[in-house]
């Protein structure tokens, strides 16, 4: 296609693009609620680079549900319980086409005055639907515009605060280190640490108040820090109190921290992005009780106010504050309206310079609902999350951690004894998402996971929070006994390892047992054989037929001087040592023949060695041995 599409055209494809949409709403329950594309899978479905030539509609809308869709998590699902809502709905959706057509930029009253004077009203219609101070209506001091977030909003309240509590020196020498302080609670969103970033403080400017049992800031913990900071030479800047906290829905007494606030001249700023919407019900009011405290005030209509993203309304009661933080007028933007100072230009409210026509969805969605239809949207939600929060209060297998007086309902499931608590419960979560029916997220509570179910999808009902309830007790239904099977093979593969090492045990000590057995038999047969040794010794040393030295014979023969029992030497003592000399005289190194002593009883052998001239004893009686 070339060329620009024309209002005929434009009607044509935008009947088909609002055809699709419709029927993406009237079919989006047969989608899993969590999309389930892998890193990198959209992309590579795309072209690498971009077409050369045009494309009809037709070709868009077939790539919308071929690429697009899949890598969707729906975030306006009946069974989306995730996050915060991020609320659409046709009036919306009709108002953002609307903006667009128009195509204005709103930086200025002069660049589009209906963009300014629309979002002027619309405000003041809000902060009076919602019960706000009148410091933050447009005709008092203060006055209401709409941000892209309510992070962008903290920043800008941030910015606000540290202009009132420098008196305006930090626009010229910027923020010294070790100046100013800042203060939330370990639940404040972290949105606030990335303002303090940006505004330059850092964040060893941030002080982290205690809070309560309940998850809300403590007042006097709050005092406390500010007097310590203030005595060391510390100037506050903000407390940033939150109505509606991300994790629980805690809610900080605003009716106690606010005339706190105004003793030692700190900015307090609420921040109820998710839970300030729900005061346009009047008996929901009581939960931030105290506002009129407030310095500045956020809250989302994009989330729970059937309004699309972004719609962030935000209020102060001292609009000089923040533009005097803001405000910078080049030349070009000089005009006749401005220098009146009987317009409010909005360039001055924001950090953005160029601003889009929000309050149009705004204004088409309040007028379409009408006050009473966003009410009952409210109450709806928060009906079915008391209802839910009291299923489980009833059930044994789950518990309700924290309050949850609007849509949020925290949910701690109960596992057996010896079952790691946290990662059954993200189990149980993982399951229930992958299933694709829900979408949920988690938090921790006192350091241990819990379950978030947050209720306000627009097409959510009574029945998609009953069949959430279900799998809720089937999953843990599922895993409880999964972990009793596991617990169970655990237990007797633990009963086996104790038998085997107990046989193994007792294998070892009969094989010590008979090893000293044999080592004690070894020692008894070594000593017997050295014993019999000992005697074959003793025995040989007695042998007439052994071997001595002439000294030996002598000594033998003479006895031991002074011994009583030496006897004295006999004959047969003479006649052995005289046989060992003819033996010793006979031996081959002498060159003497050897003649070999006869055996008992051998005469012939006597005979022959008397004819050799040798004497030769007689054989000895066997009756009378030698001694």
């Amino acid at each position: 296609m070339t060329g620009h599409m024309t209002p005929e055209e434009f009607r044509q494809h935008g009947h088909e693009v609002v055809d699709w949409i419709a029927d993406y709403w009237a079919g989006i329950a047969a989608h899993p609620v969590r999309s389930r594309v892998s890193p990198g899978d959209v992309r590579a479905m795309l072209p690498a680079s971009a077409p050369e030539q045009g494309e009809p509609v037709s070709a868009v809308l077939a790539d919308l549900e071929r690429v697009v869709l899949p890598g969707v998590t729906h975030w306006q699902h009946p069974g989306f319980f995730g996050y915060f809502p991020a609320n659409t709905s046709g009036p919306s959706v009709l108002g953002d086409l609307l903006s667009a057509g128009l195509g204005v930029q709103g930086m200025s009253w002069v660049t589009s005055p209906a963009a300014t004077e629309l979002e002027q009203h619309v405000m003041d219609w809000f902060a009076d639907l919602l019960g706000l101070p009148g410091s933050f209506l447009s005709t008092g001091t203060g006055g209401g515009v709409v941000q892209d977030s309510s992070s962008g909003a903290n920043l800008v309240a941030l910015l606000a605060a540290l202009h009132r509590a420098s008196k305006g020196a930090t626009l010229r020498q910027g923020v010294r280190p070790d100046e100013y302080t800042v203060y939330v609670s370990a639940e404040t969103h972290s949105s606030m640490e990335k303002a303090a970033r940006i505004a330059g403080l850092g964040t060893d400017s941030i002080r982290v108040v205690e809070v309560d049992a309940e998850l809300a800031m403590s007042p006097r913990a709050l005092e406390q820090r500010l007097e310590r900071d203030v005595a060391r030479g510390f100037v506050p800047v903000l407390v940033c109190a939150t109505v509606g906290t991300t994790s629980t829905t805690a809610i900080d007494p605003l009716a106690a921290l606010g005339p706190i606030c105004q003793r030692f001249g700190v900015w307090l700023h609420v921040d109820a992005a998710y839970a300030g919407v729900s005061a346009v019900v009047p008996e929901l009011r009581a939960l931030q009780a105290g506002v009129e405290w407030a310095d500045s005030y956020t809250t989302d209509a994009h989330k729970w106010l059937l309004t699309g993203f972004d719609a962030t309304l935000f209020w102060v009661a001292d609009r000089a504050a923040l533009t005097g933080a803001l405000s910078i007028l080049p030349e070009y933007l000089r005009n006749a309206a401005t220098d009146t100072g009987a317009v409010v230009d909005y360039r001055d409210w924001q950090i953005e310079l160029g601003r889009r026509f929000r309050a149009m969805k705004l204004w088409f969605v309040v007028r379409w609902y009408g006050a009473e239809g966003l009410r009952e949207h409210i109450r709806d939600h928060v009906a079915l999350a008391q209802e839910l929060a009291g299923w489980a209060r009833a059930d044994d297998r789950f518990d309700v951690v924290a309050p949850h007086p609007l849509s949020l309902v925290c949910l701690q499931p109960r596992w057996a004894r010896g079952v790691d608590a946290d990662v059954a419960t993200m189990t149980l979560l993982d399951r229930l998402n992958d299933g694709g029916e829900v979408f949920l997220t988690h938090t921790t509570v006192a350091g241990r996971a819990v379950l978030r179910v947050a209720i306000g999808a627009p097409a959510t009902t009574r029945a998609h929070v009953e069949r959430l309830w279900t799998l809720l007790q089937e999953g843990h239904d599922w895993l409880a006994n999964d972990f009793a099977e596991q617990q169970a093979e655990q237990r007797a593969r633990e009963v086996a390892e104790r038998q085997a090492a107990a046989e193994h045990a007792a294998a070892e000590a009969a094989a010590a047992e008979q090893a000293a057995a044999e080592a004690a038999a070894a020692a008894e047969a070594a000593a017997a054989e050295q014993a019999a040794a000992e005697q074959a010794d003793a025995a040989a040393g007695a042998d007439p037929a052994a071997p001595a030295t002439e000294p030996s014979t002598e000594r033998a023969a003479e006895g031991t001087p002074g011994t009583p029992d030496a006897e004295p030497a006999t004959a047969e003592t003479a006649e052995t040592a005289e046989t060992a000399e003819i033996e010793t005289a006979g031996t081959p190194d002498a060159g003497t023949p050897t003649v070999e002593t006869p055996a008992a009883g051998d005469e012939t052998a006597t005979q022959a060695g008397a004819q050799a001239g040798l004497d030769v004893p007689a054989p000895a009686d066997p009756e009378h041995p030698a001694r």
